[in-house]
Parts: structure tokens; sequence; C-alpha cells
């Protein structure tokens, strides 16, 4: 672990414009440095660089960020990981925190298990190319698929003997301790204590981590040994260093495509992937036959939020599909599917096409999640039931989108599509959201709200569907908070115990919301904003290069996006902001804070009081509050000034 002060240092010696330079040709643009955009194709130069503020930033695609995080986006790399490169460059000797006796143990452990596999990679690849039986059988094998040379090295393939204890017996003789030959599953131990080897006689296709390290092994049984044989692939068994539902195979040599082309193509198998990658389509990524895991999307998320689903037509593809479907629309993803013709994978068709054609199929008949489920369960289908249940299966989907401006337009679609009144279908996803959310409730107590409520305390505690119209004007706020949150806004206030005081405007902020119970949407929000107010009376703190320079590099990426038009515009140009024109800002922007989610909160009611309409009592109860809740809005909007629409 990189102890704190070496990573100031590093900050500290890391200078913008000569970290973007290694990557970026820059020309002088007054104060500032621009070229093109390296995240992003692009003619016109739209790529700013700050050498004062330490920061970068596109006005194309918007990305950027200070040194740490532009190595991170334009390497892949994590954030250790990045600072480590930055210390190689500017000489920088790394200073680790004194790991413990145990945390030494374990990583004295695992990284023995790397290098026995890294050992193991070396071993399989020179019999693919310097064995007898590695030419004649492995090399000849992958060429049958019209594998290239230079995909066999760029994956890293190999090949194994027959002999089922050469692995270990060689492994031993060089060295290495077969306690990690064993728990790295490369071989097991047989009843006479002999190290079996697990992939003998296959071609092998190394798991490399998102990190460059060999972390498990996937072994084939040749074509002609396949027959009658169900279990075609053998996988390296979980270890320390290798979870299959943490892994993607071949996401190393995806990642930066993946980033640059913001999208990700998921296939089944190996040669799914690699065939892809030699037809010239590099964002492609495989679970290789096994259920997405929450894991394996989180890790698909850092580098893009857009996924298609890539696979065969045939029955096991459409289920691979479907498996995946609604865990991804949950996570956040923006789905499409596309089913490959019969008799078609994504490795026969990118050998049959060239990387536009195959690019130019996946555009013209990628379908969103909701054509999919319609054509697979409805085309066709007469059956009252059938047709139910499959409209219920697409509705449950739709239920599962975060955004809920997104979902809207998706059931509206589907109403369109099927010819069904929408409101039916809004009743059914609230349904289905309402049973989830009082699911994971039934162990919390309910919060119990008087008549006399205020406005604050009524609009405390909602529920996430509540808070999504909030966005803008969390936004907003946090915004102020990042660029003036060290800014003294009231002065000599009086607090609890009757001294006088000064409030900075995230003080203020902070207060004024946790004072009433309120929160961010967004956690991030609420971590800057905790922060602010913490550090706010610090001597020599400002708010701004506090949060653009943040260890936690979300945190410095947002700040660095909120701040970019002050960053784009020159120092003349930029307005000034005065302590009333703040003040006052500030406020408005806590009033419209509640008032969003009062308004938020009576849609949804309207909603809950039309599909409660079996339950008599439920329908009283729900009438009590949107009548109660429609009396705070009005009372709000009318101090704030605003007419509502009744």
């Amino acid at each position: 672990m990189i102890d704190r002060a070496t990573v100031d240092r590093i900050k500290e010696a890391a200078n913008i414009v000569d970290v973007v330079s290694e990557f970026v040709t820059l020309r002088k643009a007054g104060a500032n440095y621009k070229g093109l955009c390296p995240f992003h194709n692009e003619k016109t130069p739209s790529f700013m660089v700050s050498p004062a503020r330490g920061t970068c930033h596109c006005f194309g695609c918007g990305k950027g960020g200070n040194a740490v995080s532009f190595i991170m986006e334009h390497e892949q790399m994590t954030y250790p990981e990045a600072l480590r490169w930055l210390a190689n460059k500017y000489h920088i000797e790394i200073q680790e925190r004194e790991l413990t006796d145990e945390e030494k143990r374990e990583q004295s452990e695992r990284e023995s298990m790397f290098i026995v596999n890294e050992w193991a990679a070396q071993y399989f690849q020179d019999l693919l190319y310097n064995n007898v039986d590695g030419m004649a059988i492995g090399m000849q094998y992958f060429r049958s698929r019209g594998i290239r040379d230079d995909i066999i090295k760029k994956f890293q393939l190999g090949y194994d003997l027959v002999d089922r204890l050469a692995l270990g017996r060689v492994a031993v003789q060089k060295g290495y301790n077969p306690e990690f030959i064993e728990k790295v599953g490369i071989c097991y131990k047989n009843d006479r204590g002999e190290l079996v080897d697990r992939y003998a006689g296959r071609v092998i296709f190394p798991w490399i981590g998102i990190s460059g390290k060999v972390v498990g092994f996937g072994g084939r049984k040749l074509d002609a040994a396949t027959k009658g044989v169900q279990q075609k692939y053998v996988n390296s068994p979980d270890s320390e260093i290798y979870h299959k539902d943490r892994e993607l195979y071949g996401l190393f040599q995806a990642k930066k495509a993946i980033a640059k082309e913001d999208r990700v193509y998921m296939v089944e198998g190996y040669t799914d992937v690699i065939a892809m990658h030699q037809c010239g389509i590099e964002n492609v990524v495989a679970n290789s036959g096994t259920a997405l895991s929450v894991h394996q999307i989180h890790i698909l998320h850092r580098f893009t939020s857009n996924i298609t689903l890539l696979y065969d037509g045939d029955a096991a593809g459409i289920h691979a599909a479907l498996r995946g479907t609604d865990m991804l629309l949950s996570e956040g993803m923006n789905l499409k599917v596309l089913l490959l013709p019969d008799g078609d994978d994504p490795d026969s068709f990118a050998r049959k096409h060239t990387a536009s054609d195959f690019r130019k199929y996946i555009e013209d008949n990628q379908t969103d999640f909701i054509q999919f489920k319609t054509d697979l369960l409805l085309k066709n289908e007469r059956d009252p039931l059938k047709r139910s249940e499959g409209i219920n299966s697409i509705v449950e989907s739709i239920s599962m989108v975060q955004n809920q401006i997104l979902r809207d337009t998706y059931l509206h679609d589907c109403s369109q599509r099927m010819g069904i009144a929408e409101q039916t279908l809004i009743n059914q996803m609230n349904k289905l959201i309402r049973g989830r959310r009082d699911g994971a409730r039934e162990q919390q107590p309910t919060p119990q709200h008087s008549s006399a409520s205020t406005v604050a305390a009524a609009t405390a505690h909602m529920p996430a569907e509540s808070l999504q119209m909030a966005t803008k004007i969390e936004q907003l706020l946090i915004q102020t908070v990042i660029r003036y949150g060290d800014v003294v806004v009231f002065e000599n206030v009086e607090d609890e115990d009757g001294n006088l005081c000064s409030l900075t405007l995230a003080q203020y902020v902070y207060y004024d919301l946790t004072a009433d119970g309120l929160r961010f949407h967004d956690e991030l929000f609420n971590r800057i904003l905790e922060e602010a107010a913490t550090h706010a009376m610090e001597n020599g703190f400002k708010a701004e290069t506090y949060f653009v320079n943040h260890e936690d590099i979300d945190i410095s990426r947002l700040a660095i996006d909120m701040s970019v038009d002050k960053f784009h515009l020159s120092e003349s140009q930029q307005v000034k902001e005065d302590t009333e024109s703040l003040r006052q800002k500030v406020q408005h922007l806590l009033l419209d804070f509640r008032l969003e989610y009062l308004v938020q909160r009576l849609k949804e009611l309207k909603q809950e009081i039309a599909a409660s309409a079996a339950h008599p009592e439920k329908t009283k109860e729900l009438m009590e509050e949107y009548m109660t809740k429609t009396q705070l809005r009005n009372a709000l909007a009318k101090k704030m000034g605003k007419n509502i629409l009744l």
C-alpha cells in the first residue's frame, strides 16, 4: 500500500502538460494547451489542458481529469497502478506502508501463485512453438480455426502434453512449490500423492486479469477428441487469485477499445472473442458460458455503460441472453441484444465477414431488450394466458431500469407495440417495484409523520424513485459546494450554545439538510458535502482545489466536470459571485430541492392510488398523504412565488 506522503509527492510532481504530451500532441492556446482528444475520434481539437489547474477536459466527449485520472482512463489502469506509472516517470521511490505479518503472508502467497501461473503460461506457449506435438497438434488446431500467429501471441495461447505427470514434474524440477502448483489448480494430487496435470492433451487459453497477470487457464479438448465428450473445456478451479464470476475472458486485451468505443460486446466463448479480435472488433469479452454476475457487470461499468449481448440464435444462445437481461438493467447498463442467424456463432460469423461488414450487421440488427423479449415471448402467440405472462416478464424487465425517464420511455414504447393501455403497464410496474421495495424494508421500522410535519420532514427518507427528478437540483447544489464551499456566507450566527460563529456555504447546506434528515440521492454528493463541511473552516482550505485533487478518483473527476465551464472561460469572462448572491443562490436551490421532492412524490401517489382501487384502507391512507403533501407543496410554491398547476 502506498503511503499518504508518497501519494502527495507523486501528485505534486506530476505536470499535467508533461503527462498528457506523452500521448497527445498539444499546442499552446492562451494560458492553456489544446489537442485532439485521445478518447474519441475527432478532426477539430477540443481537448483542453490547463497547467494552472492541473486538469484536462474534452469538450467533445467529456472525458478528462487530473494527471492520475488521465493515466487511469487512457491506460485503463487502477488508481494504484496509475500512481506507480507516474512515480516511475518522475523517478519517485514508492514508500509502501509496513504490512502486518498476516498481510505479508497473504501477499507472499498471492505473488507465489501469480509466479506459478506466469511460468505455466510460458510453459504452454513454449510447447506450442517448440515441441513436436505442440506444433503438429496444437498449432494445427489453431490454424484449422483460422487463427493468425499474431492473434495466438496476443492471447498467449498454448498447448499441453498428453502426459498427465509431465507438467507437475517439470514445475517441481524448476523449483516451484507443489503447494502453490496445486493451489492455482494447474495440477491436483492423486491417491499416490502425484501432481496430475488438469489440462493434459488440450489447447490452452490463459485468463489474463485486468492488470495483465495470468489468473487462470481454460483447456479445450481437440476436435477429434470431443466426440461423445460433454466437457470440452476444463477451467481453473476457484483460488485466491481466480474467481470465475469476477473475471471476463479477453477484458485485458479489450479494455482500451471498450473505453474508446464506449460499448462492449458480450459473447459466450474463447474463440468468439479471438475471432472478433482477428476480424478487427476488439471491444469484446466473454463470460464463458456462466451466468453473468454483479461483479462482472461492475467491472465492465468502469469502462462503459453500453453493452450488446451477441449470442447464437439457437436455444442456448437465447437462454444466455435472457438470463443476463434483468441483472444488467438493474445495474444501470444500457442493453441491446443481437442473436446471429441460425447456424452461426460470433466465431463463424466473424471469420466470414470483414470488421466493417460485421459492425454494420450489428448496427442494423441489434434490438433493445423490449423488442428482443417481444419477438421471443409474444410473436405469433395467441394464448391470452401466455401473452399475459410474456407481457408481465417484459414489464418486470422495464421495472429494473434505474433511470426513471428511460423507464417511462420504455413503458410508452411497450404500450404502443402491444396495444395495451400505458396506465395498465404503469400500475403493474409500480406493483413490482413496490413489492421489491417492501421486501427490502421488511425488517426496517416505518417512519411516522404527523399532519403537522414540516415541509422538510414530509420529504425526508423518500424512496429512490422519488429522487430521480431531483437530480438536476442536486447537481447545481453540489456544484456550488465544490466551487464555493469555503466561502463564508453567514457571520455572527448563534450556535446551539448561544455562541456567535460563522458559517461557510458548505456548512450551511449541510446543516440545513441534515437538520431535517434530508440527503442527496447520489451518495457521492453526500460524501462531498460532508467533507466540505468538515474541512470548511480549516486554514487555507479551498473547496475546488481540494476536490479536484481528491484521492478518490470519482470525486476528483466529478469536481473537474463541475468546474469545467470556469476552466473553459478566461479569467476576465468568469462571473464573480459575491457573498450576497451566493447566499441567495443556495437558499433558492435548497427550496427547489424540497419542492422537487414533493412534486415527484405527488406523481407517485397518483399512480399508487390508481393501483390500490381494490384496497379501500390503503386508498384512504394514500389519499390522506396526498392531501397533506399537496398542502405542503402549495405552501412552499407560494413562498417561492411559483405557480403550481393542479
